[in-house]
């Protein structure tokens, strides 16, 4: 999903089921961001900082493009 002007989408909902059903909370927690950041993302209306990007695939034991995908 990628939000209007953003060409990024991303597999997060999908990542978070595959590690054990992570709630969107959890996932916040353990990138140090908010539970309403992680809906923007999985939404496809918010495109991440390089650093979040990746912590987000740290979180997950995954490479930065397994998580992300640029559209354009």
């Amino acid at each position: 999903m990628s939000a209007p002007g953003t060409p990024i989408g991303n597999v997060i909902r999908r990542l978070r089921f595959e590690h054990g059903e992570m709630t969107q909370q959890a996932l916040a927690d353990a990138c140090g961001i908010t539970r309403q950041t992680v809906i923007a993302l999985e939404a496809g209306k918010y495109a991440p900082s390089l650093e979040l990007a990746f912590r987000i695939a740290r979180t997950f034991g995954v490479g930065v493009e397994d998580v992300f995908e640029w559209k354009a």
